[in-house]
């Protein structure tokens, strides 16, 4: 089975291009994960998150709500399986995998995307975790995690919202500083108008500002 992933750093900047590779005449259905938005710090302007959803909907998608918290891996495989795209927000990452970890959500996800041909699409967070492994800057965030493993996608990983002002702090006292380590894997950095599309081991980075 062919595995297809948009990897993003703001969707509601690009939902739109993404419409355009793939077919929604035939499969609309995305299920709209917002669990790294839970996180109190999140929530007190979710303006983001109602922008990115909407977004998906100018689109064509027909979008639902969800989240993974406090799921069983039985009950997400029941609730997912009958979605054509799998979606997933930004918000806090180190949230949103001690909730994938808990749940089981992470063998699944991999099950769906790589054996069942659903397309995954992220945003920010949601693009981030699917790296290897939790960039080390996210090692102060409260996070009862067992390990600092992602969903394993791809090979590198997504660094959003470069250049972005309201980013600018993140990047110069604690992102940047990973680009030297000698165990970190390869950095993507994303403007808000880029994003990944990744399909079966390759990917190409592609900018809708252009």
């Amino acid at each position: 089975m062919k595995s297809e992933l948009f990897l993003t750093s703001s969707v509601h900047a690009v939902a739109h291009d993404i419409a355009k590779k793939i077919n929604l005449a035939q499969a609309n259905k995305l299920v709209f994960i917002d669990t790294a938005a839970e996180p109190k710090g999140e929530r007190e302007d979710l303006t983001w998150l109602q922008n990115d959803r909407q977004a998906l909907v100018n689109a064509g998608f027909v979008v639902n709500n969800y989240t993974i918290t406090s799921k069983s891996r039985g009950k997400l495989e029941a609730d997912l399986k009958d979605f054509d795209y799998i979606y997933l927000s930004g918000g806090n990452t180190a949230y949103l995998l001690e909730q994938s970890q808990k749940s089981g959500f992470i063998s699944l996800i991999k099950e769906l995307v790589n054996e069942r041909g659903k397309i995954y699409i992220g945003t920010s967070a949601g693009s981030i975790i699917c790296g290897k492994k939790l960039p080390d800057y996210f090692a102060d965030e409260e996070a009862d995690l067992e390990n600092n493993k992602c969903y394993g996608f791809v090979n590198f990983t997504i660094l959003p919202h470069w250049g972005s002002e309201d980013f600018k702090n993140r990047y110069l006292g604690k992102r940047l500083k990973i680009v030297y380590k000698d165990n970190q894997v390869p950095l993507i950095l994303l403007t808000d108008n880029q994003y990944v599309h990744a399909q079966d081991g390759q990917f190409e980075i592609i900018d809708v500002s252009k």
